[in-house]
């Protein structure tokens, strides 16, 4: 048998149940998923030293594996001196095994390593059942090391999920072990 992801397996075996459940679906193609898990680093400065915009590319493609795909302006802008064309930040999308063994090491691993964590919002849903968050410095994740660190810069991660609700995303990822704050209610 070929090797499976630990977070794929947990949900598999007991969040889908558990989802089935807690919602009275009637069949399995009901139970929300998570399809796709995109990370998004926008940098501005890149116009004005397009060595910031390499190593925010190399960092991201430390982080997962995968070659990040450059995003460049759709129009000018005069008031930023943007032009169209110009690359402005740097994104990768993650599926199937990448997408569980990141979102594996983000809840195991990056998450203690925040500064003043006390757990991540849970009112960053999009209405849509997908849920945004943004980090602040790329330097928490292991892969990345300090010294080598030219500019701190933040990211942005969605995590998109099949659900039709904000409450159906939020359990899904809850029941992952997404380590949402804890509210007084």
């Amino acid at each position: 048998m070929s090797y499976e992801p630990r977070l794929r397996s947990t949900y598999r075996e007991k969040v889908a149940k558990s989802l089935m459940e807690r919602f009275g679906y009637t069949s399995a193609m009901q139970v929300p998923k998570l399809t796709k898990i995109v990370l998004n680093v926008g940098m501005g400065a890149a116009k004005d030293t397009p060595k910031a915009l390499e190593s925010a590319v190399e960092e991201l493609s430390w982080i997962t594996g995968r070659k990040p795909v450059v995003n460049k302006a759709r129009k000018s802008i005069s008031n930023f001196k943007l032009r169209e064309g110009m690359a402005v930040g740097a994104s990768v999308t993650l599926r199937r095994e990448a997408m569980w063994e990141f979102l594996d090491r983000f809840i195991a691993v990056v998450t203690p390593r925040m500064r003043d964590f006390r757990g991540l919002s849970d009112r960053s849903f999009d209405g849509r059942g997908n849920y945004n968050l943004g980090i602040k410095e790329q330097i928490v994740f292991p892969e990345i090391d300090y010294d080598k660190v030219e500019r701190v810069h933040g990211m942005d991660i969605c995590f998109v999920t099949t659900a039709k609700t904000d409450e159906e995303c939020k359990v899904l990822l809850a029941e992952l072990g997404m380590p949402f704050v804890k509210r007084n209610q």
